[in-house]
């Protein structure tokens, strides 16, 4: 923390399209301020630097690493890069929220989080949407039980990226694929709505001409009988809402993945709706939350806490152990 404003220094890994909506946010986060960027194209970090106004810019990652005034590093590269440099963040002390999946698979969370805890230094899955106010409210109507008993989840997040074969969402090298991509978003939202992990995990796949899959459905089992019906896809437009059923009634989030509203029914009563019209993308939330635990001391956060990132990913394993589905960097 800078002694001279008394905010987070911020740094940012990656130049590309996320960490782009990252650093726009950032600016509207209290007490956090964006310090560095690094990147592996110089000139690529330093025109990033300029239009997002970080103080500093780096070609390579040890460089950055080495910049005093980073408390905090959002890791906002390709899935399979993940581990190593939240890995390395931790080990020179530097805060992690490290953008989805957290990593590949659930041996590799675990080895973050266990430096994490070794180094006694914060880290964080950047699970955007559970910050977001309507899902936070989501949150609070199943506390007071207002549903009932939560007995099944739908979920469904799917896209259409095209057809390209050397695009990352399509790449096995770069972990492309719909679960890993897509899919961590209605398997964490399920983890949040039954707040423990399945049972039995029932999945297909359709694999495509890259090896990797274009789309998937899951049935997740959970103790009670419970379920959750899940989707996803890249290579296929889906309506992306979330309904969630339980024993006095249901609550629907359109487009649940962003947040923007959500809708409360409870039988025999008038529906209630919560919507946020907010003016920026949304990932200033998640940013607020690791400056806000890091300014109180705190090193893991109650709403995204790294034990349950590493269940999450435990989940997608199974899901895709029947498919075959091996990526280049677990081989």
């Amino acid at each position: 923390m800078s002694k001279e404003t008394g905010k987070i220094g911020w740094g940012i890994l990656g130049a590309g399209g996320i960490s782009s909506a990252f650093a726009k946010d950032l600016k509207l986060v209290e007490r956090a301020e964006l310090i560095a960027v690094g990147a592996r194209d110089a000139a690529k970090a330093e025109a990033f630097a300029k239009q997002y106004g970080a103080a500093r810019s780096y070609g390579s990652y040890e460089e950055f690493l080495r910049d005093p005034d980073v408390d905090a590093v959002y890791i906002g590269t390709l899935h399979p890069w993940h581990e190593q440099q939240a890995i390395a963040c931790l080990e020179a002390g530097k805060a992690v929220l490290c953008e989805k999946p957290f990593t590949m698979n659930a041996a590799e969370a675990s080895n973050v989080v266990r430096v994490a805890r070794e180094k006694k230094v914060f880290a964080m899955e950047a699970m955007w949407t559970r910050f977001l106010p309507p899902i936070v409210q989501v949150r609070e109507w199943l506390k007071q039980g207002l549903i009932g008993e939560v007995q099944l989840l739908k979920a469904d997040f799917g896209f259409d990226v095209g057809w390209k074969p050397e695009g990352r969402l399509l790449n096995k090298e770069l972990g492309g694929g719909a679960l890993l991509d897509a899919g961590v978003y209605p398997v964490s939202f399920a983890s949040m709505i039954f707040g423990e992990q399945p049972i039995k995990v029932m999945s297909s796949a359709a694999i495509g001409e890259t090896g990797v899959d274009e789309r998937f459905s899951l049935l997740l089992e959970y103790s009670g009988g419970r379920t959750a019906a899940l989707n996803g896809a890249v290579r296929l437009n889906m309506q992306k809402d979330a309904y969630i059923y339980g024993t006095k009634g249901h609550i629907h989030v359109p487009d649940f993945l962003f947040g923007r509203s959500a809708h409360l029914h409870v039988n025999g009563e008038e529906p209630q709706h919560v919507s946020d019209d907010r003016t920026f993308a949304g990932y200033k939330h998640e940013a607020q939350e690791v400056t806000d635990c890091l300014l109180s001391g705190r090193l893991e956060s109650e709403i995204m806490p790294l034990d349950e990132t590493v269940r999450i990913m435990e989940t997608l394993d199974q899901a895709r152990a029947p498919w075959g589905l091996v990526y280049p960097s677990e081989q």
